[in-house]
């Protein structure tokens, strides 16, 4: 046992000597990823070293704050469930490399979802790759796009010519040229949320791009869910 905390307390320093931080801030932010991959803090200290060590502290930081809001959120204090380290390690990178205030706490949001139980929320790879291939701007769009439930849509399109402002489903009698265009940049935002299988854009018979409208699709919501919190609701009188 006195070999051990040896062993954690030389991890924390090198990590330390590295990043030139304060040890109490290393041990919390390795203590911080050991809750959420079950392992133990000299195994963390060694994510921190060897995957997040380039990254900016403040994001780390941010990180660490958000994820606790959000489990406050959830009605705990911690998390109750482990992600694998295959998964953690590329959630945790790619969290930390984050600038973006709007898409860390998209990043927060996953993170927490895929350490409790209660979200039934299984964390995919492919949901690490898509929030990392979304700017703020596509996940601003996507998530308008979506404010139109899933199961409301079944079989049915979505206008976006109105985005980023709104989106409506498509009213039958309504022709294709009964709908303006949207703008080039909101087109680019289509492309890559229809590139990651989040939205479909609609293509004419031709199958020319019909931008006015797309269809949401099942990794969409579930990308979705996974990045959304849903709040502890108290049933008590």
């Amino acid at each position: 046992m006195n070999e051990e905390i040896t062993e954690t307390s030389k991890a924390i320093q090198e990590v330390a000597k590295t990043s030139g931080k304060a040890i109490d801030s290393i041990r919390e932010l390795c203590g911080f990823i050991a809750k959420y991959t079950a392992g133990s803090i000299k195994e963390a200290c060694g994510i921190v070293e060897d995957k997040l060590k380039y990254a900016r502290w403040e994001n780390q930081v941010r990180l660490m704050v958000k994820a606790q809001e959000f489990l406050k959120e959830l009605g705990l204090d911690a998390p109750d469930k482990s992600i694998p380290f295959k998964l953690a390690v590329p959630l945790l990178q790619a969290a930390s490399l984050e600038d973006d205030d709007y898409l860390q706490d998209m990043w927060a949001k996953l993170l927490v979802n895929s350490a409790t139980k209660n979200s039934n929320i299984e964390l995919k790879r492919m949901y690490i790759d898509i929030l990392e291939r979304l700017s703020p701007f596509d996940a601003k769009i996507f998530e308008k796009i979506y404010s139109i439930p899933y199961e409301e849509t079944w079989h049915k399109m979505i206008i976006v010519s109105w985005l980023p402002e709104r989106v409506e489903v498509h009213q039958k009698g309504k022709e294709r040229s009964d709908y303006p265009q949207p703008s080039d940049e909101i087109k680019l935002s289509l492309l890559n949320l229809d590139r990651l299988n989040c939205v479909a854009i609609c293509h004419s018979i031709a199958g020319t791009q019909l931008f006015e409208a797309v269809n949401l699709t099942l990794l969409g919501k579930k990308f979705l869910d996974a990045c959304t919190i849903k709040k502890k609701v108290n049933n008590s009188l």
